[in-house]
């Protein structure tokens, strides 16, 4: 199929300033006589009324072209023909139309064919939504493989045959569900036949990889539609198998009428705003310890599942190579999430402790989406909101009436002793018991009073 051959449509829809700069890329191919067309995401969000990201290029033009119309470039896949294009201060991601043969390692081709063909461009992509070619300057979309018209039926479908495009790259088996979720689209039933029959090919993507495209779920616009595909699809016991577990696994209807341990998870994902990654790792993992602790006793019950579940979500970030600053407060999300049982019930101390830890904000609205999506009891989360506007910043940390230099130079040796002093003093002050530095040294000497000195040696008469 020839460039003239290719279907072309008049294109209504205004672009946003963002295209400029590759707007501006094209008018200087176009200038120098290359077809050029922004291509993919940006031209399907467009279509699909949703936000739009980052604009792309694809040309006719091969990468040597590009570096000598454009004073600014970096090659940043040579092999594939794509370039870096800086225009007015932006970088505009430029490729030249390519065809792709031989996956031998279901991730990247071993054969990289550059072309002048959109058409044959078209076919080496991923689904026909991501397959548009769009020409701003004649205002036409280019359309070779019917990605309009899955746009306009919110239907993601793989370009050609859908077992071949997983067998060229696995990573495909995980964007599916991703880009389905993301953009609102529902999976053609071919391409769900594929993405089960080939699901065991995701064993030869990296885990690193393989955690990447998790994080994009979770931080997607609907992460609990993403996470329900690859379970229906049978990738989630594959990727996830520890989060699979929970699927079937029962819960004490009195607390949680709303289902199993998987239900009530894919519920919190769905009712959260916040698409913070330690956040959503946070729901998707606060009860993946349930499956391995369940009992029936007087009722349902899952003694210590907080401490299996940090275990596991240490586990999995490892595994998944996840960022450790991500997982690290993932695993404190996990762990502290039933303490607000007990939030009415603490000392002074121990409630302004808990409630002034960093990131206590994931810490509450995990709780609140726990509640909404079982029992629907929000008292703990009221009261907890309710003392931490009443308390001020002094309250929850205030200035210590002495610190261990103090101590040292009161005669208490350095070492665990003195932590542990301090640690007691801020607690009396936290409960209110003690307020001034006079009533810090009093407590002190009753306390922990020092032991008397040595008597000094008396003297020989010499």
């Amino acid at each position: 199929m020839k460039p003239s051959e290719v279907n072309r449509i008049p294109w209504t829809i205004p672009l946003p300033p963002s295209a400029g700069p590759a707007v501006a890329v094209i008018q200087r191919l176009a200038t120098a006589g290359y077809e050029a067309f922004l291509v993919g995401g940006a031209v399907r969000d467009l279509l699909l009324g949703l936000p739009v990201g980052d604009f792309d290029v694809a040309t006719a033009a091969p990468p040597e072209t590009l570096a000598r119309l454009f004073p600014q470039t970096e090659p940043v896949g040579a092999a594939f023909g794509v370039m870096i294009v800086v225009q007015n201060g932006t970088a505009v991601e430029t490729a030249t139309y390519r065809a792709e043969a031989c996956y031998s390692d279901s991730r990247h081709p071993d054969k990289v064919t550059l072309s002048s063909s959109l058409a044959e461009d078209a076919r080496r992509r991923d689904f026909t939504v991501n397959a548009l070619y769009l020409d701003p300057l004649a205002e036409q979309l280019s359309d070779p493989v019917g990605g309009m018209a899955d746009c306009a039926q919110r239907v993601l479908r793989t370009v050609g045959d859908a077992s071949e495009r997983f067998r060229e790259d696995a990573l495909r088996l995980l964007r599916a569900p991703r880009l389905a979720a993301q953009c609102g689209l529902s999976i053609h039933a071919d391409t769900r036949a594929a993405l089960a029959q080939h699901k065991e090919r995701i064993r030869q993507v990296s885990a690193e990889r393989v955690g990447k495209e998790i994080s994009l779920s979770l931080t997607g616009p609907d992460p609990a539609a993403a996470l329900a595909l690859l379970a229906e699809v049978g990738l989630l016991a594959i990727i996830l198998p520890e989060v699979a577990a929970m699927q079937g696994v029962p819960q004490p209807p009195e607390f949680h009428p709303e289902g199993d341990v998987w239900t009530h998870t894919l519920l919190m994902l769905s009712l959260s705003q916040n698409r913070s990654l330690p956040l959503g790792l946070g729901i998707l993992l606060h009860d993946v310890g349930k499956p391995a602790t369940i009992i029936h006793a007087d009722r349902i019950r899952f003694n210590g599942h907080t401490k299996a579940g940090v275990q596991i979500t240490l586990s999995i970030g490892r595994r998944l190579r996840l960022p450790t600053k991500a997982i690290n407060r993932t695993a404190t999300l996990v762990e502290q999430h039933m303490r607000f049982l007990d939030v009415q019930r603490m000392r002074p101390a121990t409630l302004k402790r808990f409630l002034r830890q960093p990131h206590f904000d994931d810490l509450l609205e995990l709780h609140r989406l726990d509640c909404v999506a079982s029992h629907g009891n929000l008292t703990n989360y009221e009261f907890s909101r309710r003392i931490l506007a009443d308390l001020k910043d002094e309250d929850l940390r205030p200035a210590p009436l002495l610190r261990g230099r103090d101590l040292i130079a009161l005669g208490y040796a350095a070492g665990p002793q003195l932590g542990r002093i301090l640690r007691q003093l801020e607690t009396a002050q936290l409960e209110g018991t003690m307020r001034t530095r006079a009533d810090a040294e009093s407590w002190l000497q009753r306390a922990h009073p020092l032991p008397p000195s040595p008597p000094a040696p008396k003297s020989d008469g010499t």
